[in-house]
């Protein structure tokens, strides 16, 4: 009961900030569909061309994702270490799995609005065009994928916060790593080898956008994924990723408990 409690006072505690910022947010879901559609005037020399308004809106709509959800439980966790909040919390029975778990999840709903906004962006542009952004059930899977692993990103990022100070530069260098080499703009399979092989090993979002693209764009099942590692590597990498991000972020929360470093900064 008390796991229930302590998560359920997390997730509002982070919905709570959401409503609280919605001035933030709706500046957001205005940017970044404005950004998305820059990044295709600029890929098509001036034009939106259809032929990379849906390839591209699959890739931004997973960067968005992680951006939002990536950054809202990071700056969630430093404020609290710097308020002294999180001391306080590690003072009290509530299970800290609760207290990952919590945030966890409302980072995720707190990220939907601007990648929704994204998609509609996306959807409208398409539709001006004369197209008609398909729909198959089955993106369902690599969009959980993407959510799965992008938590197990978080968890790496928010135990290093715990031990380290001013690493607010690596965030922002992991997304921007993944927007450059991640396959969200560009396919991976217009990379060096090296670059593919690395971010389809490493990079939360890659597995599921390549998916995500032969699934709509070139009518292909989960079973007969063309491009990447297949099905099984789109299921298994992000449940590595968050097994390595349980195990890194455990650890991290061990050492600086026992150096009683949570309320320094």
């Amino acid at each position: 009961m008390m796991f229930v409690r302590g998560f359920a006072a997390e997730v509002g505690k982070g919905l709570l900030n959401l409503a609280a910022g919605w001035r933030e947010v709706l500046i957001q879901m205005i940017t970044f569909p404005v950004f998305y559609l820059l990044v295709v005037l600029f890929m098509g020399r001036g034009q939106l061309r259809s032929e990379l308004l849906l390839p591209v809106l699959l890739g931004m709509v997973a960067l968005t994702f992680v951006h939002e959800q990536v950054n809202r439980v990071f700056w969630s966790y430093l404020g609290d270490i710097q308020s002294g909040v999180l001391e306080q919390t590690y003072l009290t029975p509530l299970p800290s799995a609760a207290l990952i778990l919590g945030r966890q999840v409302a980072a995720a709903i707190s990220a939907l609005p601007t990648a929704l906004a994204v998609l509609a962006t996306g959807a409208a542009a398409v539709a001006l065009q004369g197209g008609r952004p398909p729909l198959d059930a089955q993106v369902i899977v690599p969009l959980a994928a993407i959510a799965l692993g992008t938590c197990g990103l978080a968890l790496v990022l928010c135990g290093l916060t715990l031990v380290f100070s001013r690493i607010e530069i690596i965030t922002q260098l992991s997304v921007a790593l993944y927007a450059i080499a991640g396959g969200t703009l560009v396919p991976l399979s217009a990379m060096p080898d090296v670059v593919a092989f690395l971010s389809r090993l490493v990079v939360p979002i890659a597995p599921g956008i390549e998916a995500m693209r032969d699934i709509l764009l070139g009518g292909h099942s989960l079973a007969d994924l063309p491009t990447g590692w297949g099905l099984g590597w789109l299921l298994v990498q992000p449940l590595l990723i968050t097994t390595a991000g349980v195990v890194l972020f455990h650890r991290l929360e061990h050492l600086a408990r026992h150096r009683g470093s949570l309320g320094r900064y």
